[in-house]
């Protein structure tokens, strides 16, 4: 049941209304229902995952706060019986025993994530050894995979992490738990939320608010807006390009990887709107996943704007782990004997980005095409902090920073960066994109940007006078909101203005969304991971 479909439609328009009919105190069962019915909906088996992710993380994070409870009880009652060698081996002995509890559930719940999402890609590489030894090749394995359980996996993940470092207590309540990692509105494609802070208001009693419900569904309306007509519209042409690598070559390609670096933004933003739209309907906040990314001066600075929960969840759950674990402080320590102090430095914490870069390419995708493109990103960002003195000293010659002018320049270069580094997003296999992008640069055709050649794209002029429109109108929205709220400031104009607002964003959607024969729109790009 796509976000995009009459029946989610539907299903939330019931459900919103149910919940504030229903008694406050059955509202979060309500809401679990409601999550449980529609991944079931979505595909039945794939609950078999869903159920064994949460009821191995809820077990095993009570078991860790169960065992810090009697390491407590035993020390207060043998404060005067134990020295202090004998409290530190009791302490540290119990923390391996929590450990092992993390470890077991990581190796279940990480395993049947890893299980159904690179079992064939992991025999492909198999196949290819095997070929080139002329042996007999493995048989690929038919294994659905379920919609999000990358973000419900990550999300229960970080939540058992947060309980073993003593962040929170566990919860008892294995129906409140099953609510936190089910939760419907973030399965298709997150954010990737924190208990502690999703937790404070999913369980809270809400009262019908009439502003709190039309503000919400307002940014449901904005996110169907870029879905509909800006995305799925921009689809038609992106596709194109990238289903038929031999025709579209060249200036083609550059087209492309502008398109879908919009289409992206559009599409992904899109979901995510919707996404906390519904959930402020209700009452329920839902972290912030995107801060303008587009207008991002550096490649760092992009990836603090862009899926800001998940890259959040790679730091603070693998960069820092590894990068502060003991065998990286030993390695540290025998590089800045051998290699001297300053590269002795630098060098877990490049291992330790190499590492996170990795897991985040392979995490968006059984692909080395997603492996290289995550790899890609770490290397531009690692050439960058090696150059850093570089830059400041042109700066400290040149004092151009922070003029318009320049500024204007960095975020050009920095979205063209990533055009490129998206690339690798779109084309099936590493030598296809590598062809695609070499012919940019061999293929001499950039007169197709004003002969008309455009226009066989799967895109007529009326609709890339849509997509303009769109696109301008999503930039202006994107320019108010550095000086607050657009939503806060619709409301302070008279009824009559901000009905035509919202009306007019509703008629845009109903008569230029792109619908397709028999309408269900497109998936969202994100819901594959």
């Amino acid at each position: 049941m796509l976000f995009t479909s009459y029946g989610f439609i539907g299903f939330a328009a019931v459900l919103v209304s149910a919940y504030y009919l229903v008694p406050k105190r059955c509202q979060w069962g309500l809401l679990l229902a409601a999550s449980y019915l529609f991944y079931f909906i979505a595909g039945p088996s794939a609950l078999l995952y869903l159920l064994a992710t949460t009821a191995a993380v809820w077990f095993a994070a009570l078991q860790i706060e169960k065992n810090v409870r009697r390491q407590s009880a035993y020390l207060k009652a043998r404060k005067d019986i134990l020295s202090k060698d004998e409290k530190k081996e009791y302490k540290a002995e119990q923390k391996r025993v929590r450990a092992r509890w993390v470890a077991a559930c990581l190796l279940l719940s990480i395993g049947i994530l890893a299980v159904v999402k690179y079992t064939n890609f992991f025999i492909s590489n198999v196949n290819g050894v095997l070929d080139a030894l002329d042996r007999p090749q493995l048989s690929f394995v038919t294994l659905a995979l379920p919609m999000g359980i990358s973000f419900y996996t990550f999300q229960a993940v970080g939540y058992l992490i947060d309980v073993y470092r003593g962040k929170y207590p566990a919860e008892k309540n294995p129906f409140r738990f099953a609510l936190f990692v089910s939760f419907f509105p973030l399965l298709v494609q997150g954010p990737i939320s924190r208990f502690d802070e999703l937790g404070g208001t999913l369980y809270q009693e809400h009262t019908f608010d009439k502003v709190t419900v039309c503000s919400g569904l307002q940014r449901v309306l904005w996110g169907y807006f870029k879905k509909m007509v800006i995305a799925d519209r921009m689809l038609a042409a992106v596709s194109t390009i990238i289903g038929h690598t031999d025709t579209y070559t060249g200036a083609y390609v550059f087209v492309g990887m502008i398109f879908y670096t919009l289409e992206l933004y559009a599409d992904f933003t899109g979901g995510i709107d919707i996404t906390i739209g519904l959930a402020e309907a209700m009452g329920i906040t839902v972290q912030e996943n995107f801060r303008r990314p587009y207008f991002s001066k550096s490649l760092k600075e992009y990836w603090r704007r862009w899926h800001i929960s998940m890259c959040s969840w790679f730091r603070e759950y693998l960069f820092y782990p590894v990068s502060t674990s003991r065998a990286m402080q030993r390695f540290s320590k025998f590089a800045r004997g051998r290699l001297g102090e300053a590269v002795g430095r630098r060098l877990p914490v490049y291992i330790s980005s190499f590492i996170v870069w990795f897991a985040t390419g392979i995490w968006h995708g059984a692909s080395w095409n997603f492996i290289v493109w995550g790899l890609l990103n770490w290397a531009v960002l690692m050439l960058s902090e090696e150059l850093e003195p570089l830059y400041q000293r042109f700066h400290d010659r040149f004092p151009v920073n922070g003029r318009g002018a320049y500024k204007l320049f960095q975020t050009g270069r920095t979205f063209l960066l990533v055009c490129v580094l998206n690339i690798f997003d779109c084309y099936p296999s590493l030598s296809v994109t590598a062809g695609a992008l070499g012919s940019m640069f061999t293929v001499r055709n950039w007169s197709v940007l004003w002969d008309g050649s455009l226009m066989a794209l799967g895109l007529s002029g009326l609709d890339y006078g849509i997509l303009a429109a769109g696109l301008l109108l999503m930039l202006g929205v994107s320019l108010a909101q550095r000086s607050g709220s657009v939503r806060e400031k619709i409301r302070t104009l008279r009824y009559p203005a901000r009905f035509a607002i919202w009306y007019g964003l509703f008629l845009a959607v109903l008569l230029m969304g792109a619908y397709g024969i028999g309408y269900d729109a497109s998936q969202f790009i994100y819901n594959q991971f």
